[in-house]
């Protein structure tokens, strides 16, 4: 059976030899963006800011980010394509967990999509004043999106920690040298 690896093309590498330092920047990219929603949580709660002042850390200097839909729409698109491009690097139960949080994903981006429909046609779920996705309808947005990122971020992150635990079948599968011990192995044959 071929490995990715052995494949042709960008995506094989992607998913093959370079999916630890893929995942590693995807990671950080998540993450950093995850501790925005957080920073804009406890802006809110804790120091006691208005929804529309507390913009996390980035939306302090630049406001226009925060009220940007086609920048929230296209980090949901970008977080979607990852995901996506990703997924064969994974085998197994690491596979599993990184499917839910593509599956949540698709959904969070529907969501922005929504959102992006009306900010651009001035049309309103629900009759309200600004743009306001299904679920909004219930939850406010603050809260609402800390929880998709939330509920995105961790099936992700097992799924990493499962996948560098993989057994050697899952990494025959794969061609991923993300495992401590397939890193060991390409040591040891090159020396």
């Amino acid at each position: 059976m071929a490995t990715l690896d052995s494949r042709p093309g960008p995506l094989a590498a992607l998913n093959g030899k370079y999916h630890r330092a893929a995942l590693l920047s995807f990671a950080v990219v998540v993450v950093a963006h995850w501790a925005e929603h957080l920073v804009q949580a406890f802006q809110i709660y804790a120091l006691g800011w208005k929804t529309p002042d507390a913009r996390g850390v980035l939306g302090i200097p630049f406001p226009k980010l925060i009220s940007s839909e086609w920048l929230h729409y296209g980090y949901a698109i970008v977080m979607l394509v990852f995901l996506f491009a990703l997924r064969k690097g994974f085998a197994g139960r690491s596979r599993q967990w990184w499917n839910l949080a593509l599956g949540l994903q698709f959904w969070h981006h529907i969501e922005h999509l929504l959102l992006l429909i009306q900010a651009q046609s001035g049309w309103r779920l629900g009759g309200g004043t600004a743009p306001s996705s299904s679920i909004q309808l219930f939850i406010p947005r603050v809260e609402l999106h800390l929880f998709y990122n939330t509920i995105v971020t961790i099936p992700m992150i097992i799924a990493m920690i499962v996948h560098r635990k993989a057994p050697a079948a899952e990494r025959e599968l794969t061609g991923c040298t993300c495992s401590p011990e397939s890193r060991r192995e390409l040591a040891t044959a090159a020396s």
